[in-house]
């Protein structure tokens, strides 16, 4: 079975993440390059690892992580159904059998606020991930006095964090955010539907999200 950092180290998909990332860039996106894909497949991962979830539904989930925005190479625009029927393709042809390539398929196909639908578990961790990766490092725009909203509210965020309470009942998403940059305000303006479809992937793992910014609970 191939595994996720055997994933990691294909040259073509380290290829389609790469340009992905460049069509990215040159609409002005953060970055969504292998620090993205990075970090929400292991946030996902450790959230079924933490839920007792099978350790192959667990590295599945996190090759769906990895996997989740190379659509963005064909257009923004349905990037989440571009990319699913591009993993669909990349996982057939290197062997995987056909009840894998389903779940990943699925969760890249459903990860996004626009069409996204948390329908198992894999596709509710992988939106609670992505959804989640908020920080400074992935704002491009380096001067402050070129930033748009999306720059400030991501440049504000100098520390987030996933977690699942001990008696799994609940997920937070913990913010550090310095209001010099951008408002709580603001984060919500453009957050929010973000945040209605975190709650609703919460749900499907039977989990209430919370959501807490510079220690105060707002969610």
């Amino acid at each position: 079975m191939i595994t996720y950092q055997q994933m990691k180290q294909d040259a073509a998909i380290k290829t389609y993440i790469a340009q992905a990332d460049a069509s990215m860039a040159a609409l002005g996106f953060t970055e969504h390059s292998f620090a993205h894909v990075g970090r929400v497949a292991e946030t996902a991962g450790y959230i079924l690892s933490e839920l007792g979830y099978p350790e192959r539904r667990v590295e599945l989930t996190k090759i769906a992580g990895y996997l989740h925005d190379i659509g963005n190479l064909v257009n923004r625009v349905d990037h989440s159904q571009s990319g699913a029927v591009m993993a669909f393709r990349l996982l057939d042809n290197m062997g995987f059998p056909p009840e894998e390539i389903a779940l990943v398929s699925t969760a890249i196909g459903n990860h996004d606020e626009g069409t996204g639908v948390p329908v198992n578990a894999e596709s509710a961790a992988l939106i609670l991930a992505d959804k989640s990766d908020v920080r400074r490092s992935r704002v491009r725009n380096k001067d402050p006095q070129g930033f748009d909203i999306h720059d400030r509210v991501n440049y504000s965020v100098t520390k987030s964090e996933v977690r699942i309470d001990p008696a799994h009942t609940a997920i937070w998403l913990m913010l550090d955010v310095d209001p010099s940059f951008g408002s709580i305000m603001e984060y919500f303006e453009i957050f929010m539907d973000r945040m209605i479809l975190c709650r609703k992937a919460a749900g499907k793992l039977n989990l209430e999200f919370k959501l807490t910014i510079n220690g105060n609970q707002l969610v």
